[in-house]
């Protein structure tokens, strides 16, 4: 670990106690500082999670956040979930602490190199995607972030046993890095997100930049050929590019990874081309996951993973659970649980990714986005779309005319039984909700985890 000593000293406030900020929590506490860490919620499960945090003589406190002792802190580290305009931060005993993420907190910690996934959608799967590749090549691969482990919790661990962390990183975290530099930056794609937390478009764009911002000339970027703004964020920055595309290939003599008119994955890595295996190998569904496959195949590439090792680990890799999973199947239907897809641009995706007609299920709390936009991709596609939850009626008004809505104001349980009575022999029944899950779950896994347990019975 580094930097251990220059923490002994240090009063640190850490704002919100999820996995995340109870990790952060945890490692400050090793390193020697004197920890204040405060949640505004205060439920059982919480309660139940912070014991471990108190037992290591942190001061814990539940239900608010103590301004008086946030302003003695001479850092504050606040955790994804608490937004920028959260009243604390607008106290004057606060607003002039120092911030930082648990991502920035973690990275002065860590010793190996850091693989960071960012962008819209997709980063949770890449990630799993190359850590599997890596560990296949013999690699010892740390995963975290976004994803199974938070960072903090890595770096709690004994770092050294890593030759690889590879971190899915949010605009939430990058938004408040200072150091923070990947030996290897991933940046998938970008499109209009979270704006229920974003005054615009252009100031969550300004968050996904910030991956760029200590760039120099030893990192190593990995992004998407395809996406304007993607390569608009990237230009100028230092470090070298490749770009990895599925509707056209580099240049001459340019390195990339392409799919090629043959349906092959292929990476072009320092002058010489190498054949991947087929679209139709992978196990995952949609071009999307094809260019999720070409971006690993390019970090792969930059980590000196065999080739053998690559192939299989391309071949091997299975649809992570709430990400376009088939996950039952019945009188000729088809249920495919899309739970993570939270957003617009995600619900296109896997729209566009099924190959039978579709009976969507759209609903949940919205992100400050017009479902209307939705519709191009849909009404060609859609059989039906089942509008529930706190933006049922929004989703009903805006699509209504122009596809077939269904409005169900009952439980999860009933607007899953429409889902099946209104599904053909033929059809999909499809949850990519474009919406968050806080209105009926506690998150998109309980959502997801609900709806496989209820389709496996509709599909007996």
């Amino acid at each position: 670990m580094k930097n251990l000593d220059s923490w002994s000293d240090m009063t640190v406030g850490v704002l919100g106690l999820g996995r995340s900020g109870r990790a952060a929590a945890r490692l400050l506490a090793q390193a020697g500082a004197a920890v204040y860490a405060s949640d505004v919620a205060d439920n059982q499960e919480l309660r139940a999670g912070v014991e471990e945090v108190r037992s290591l003589g942190i001061d814990v406190e539940l239900g608010r956040h103590d301004t008086a002792k946030l302003e003695g802190c001479d850092l504050l580290v606040v955790s994804p979930g608490i937004a920028r305009s959260a009243k604390v931060f607008s106290a004057p005993e606060v607003s002039s602490r120092p911030v930082i993420s648990e991502l920035e907190l973690a990275f002065n910690f860590l010793d190996a190199p850091i693989i960071a996934v960012t962008g819209t959608n997709g980063k949770t799967t890449t990630t799993a995607w190359i850590g599997a590749v890596l560990e296949r090549g013999g690699a010892r691969v740390g995963v975290g972030g976004n994803i199974g482990h938070a960072l903090s919790e890595l770096a709690v661990a004994s770092d050294a046993e890593y030759d690889w962390i590879v971190a899915e990183v949010s605009s939430f975290q990058l938004a408040h890095i200072v150091r923070f530099k990947p030996a290897i930056g991933v940046f998938l794609n970008l499109r209009p997100d979270h704006l229920d937390r974003y005054q615009d478009v252009e100031q969550y764009y300004a968050d996904k930049a910030r991956l760029f911002d200590n760039a120099t000339s030893e990192c190593r970027w990995v992004l998407n050929g395809e996406d304007v703004e993607v390569r608009r964020l990237a230009e100028g920055r230092a470090g070298d590019k490749r770009y990895f595309r599925i509707a056209s290939q580099p240049g001459a003599g340019e390195d990339g990874a392409f799919l090629a008119s043959n349906g092959m994955l292929t990476v072009r890595h320092e002058g010489e081309q190498l054949e991947l295996v087929e679209e139709r190998e992978l196990q995952t569904l949609g071009k999307h996951n094809v260019a999720n496959a070409l971006a690993t195949s390019l970090v792969a590439a930059d980590a000196r993973v065999a080739d053998s090792a690559l192939r299989d680990g391309l071949r091997e890799f299975e649809p992570l659970p709430h990400r376009l999973q088939p996950v039952a199947e019945g009188g000729g239907v088809q249920w495919v649980n899309d739970s993570k897809a939270t957003n617009l641009a995600s619900t296109q995706v896997a729209v566009t990714s099924m190959d039978r007609p579709i009976v969507l299920l759209l609903g949940g709390r919205a992100k400050g986005e017009s479902f209307a936009e939705l519709a191009p991709e849909l009404i060609d596609r859609v059989r039906a779309v089942i509008a529930y939850g706190e933006a049922g009626a929004q989703i009903e008004s805006e699509l209504t005319g122009q596809l077939n809505v269904v409005r169900v104001e009952g439980s999860f349980e009933d607007v899953v039984k429409r889902a099946s009575e209104l599904a053909r022999p033929g059809d999909v029944v499809l949850l990519a909700p474009a919406c968050t899950s806080f209105d009926m779950f506690r998150d998109y896994e309980e959502r997801g985890e609900r709806f496989t347990e209820l389709a496996h019975g509709e599909a007996r």
